[in-house]
């Protein structure tokens, strides 16, 4: 029995002088990781900002948008064959779909004509700018246009591949890489505005009888 109650002070003090031990630990344990969290947050600001783009809006006091800061010659090439590659992209969307030469007149299809000039300026500019950004927004916004027009958006999709299927010989790697990116941008807007009502693409049949009057 006295042994026991001596050996009790002696273990209690070493209880104690671990606890004191964890507790003298938890600082530096937390120190510890928040400097590691430091660490993490500086490296991902600094992964941020080297694969940031090199402008934003001047509204921000920051410098604006270069759009020749990529490929200006590529750009030009496209610029000045317009008219070119509306005429060959249109063939092609045709050939694609010979429906729309059905459901256009000659009016109508000169009107597609300057539509494809218009989308291939645009897509100068991002290929100038080596960007997206500018034929995507174009292709949100002019979807209101076509829907007064009757024109479906995804005839506008289709010049989007025929299109690229002309502007493809005329690039190198690089500025094919853009083009194509731009474009397949432009014609997932189209596609995915299409799908609002108001556009005139011929409908499925069924649905179309099962909401007849809605």
């Amino acid at each position: 029995m006295t042994e026991s109650r001596a050996s009790r002070p002696e273990r209690t003090a070493g209880a104690a002088a671990k606890r004191a031990a964890k507790r003298a630990a938890k600082p530096v344990r937390a120190a510890g990781a928040r400097a590691r969290s430091k660490t993490a947050t500086t490296l991902a600001a600094a992964s941020k900002l080297a694969t940031a783009p090199a402008y934003r809006h001047p509204n921000l006091g920051l410098p604006p948008i270069d759009v020749t800061s990529g490929h200006r010659d590529a750009a030009g090439k496209l610029r000045d064959g317009a008219a070119r590659i509306s005429a060959a992209a249109l063939e092609a969307a045709i050939e694609a779909d010979p429906t729309i030469r059905a459901r256009f007149d000659e009016a109508g299809l000169r009107r597609l004509l300057h539509d494809g000039e218009l989308l291939t300026e645009r897509l100068s500019i991002c290929v100038a700018g080596e960007e997206v950004r500018w034929l995507a927004e174009y292709a949100d916004w002019i979807g209101p246009i076509y829907r007064r027009r009757g024109v479906p958006l995804g005839d506008l999709g289709s010049l989007c591949d025929g299109i690229r299927e002309t502007v493809e010989p005329l690039l190198d790697t690089a500025e094919r890489r853009t083009a194509t990116r731009a474009l397949d941008a432009a014609a997932a807007i189209f596609k995915r505005n299409g799908r609002i009502a108001g556009d005139r693409h011929k409908r499925n049949a069924l649905w179309k009888w099962m909401y007849r009057g809605v």
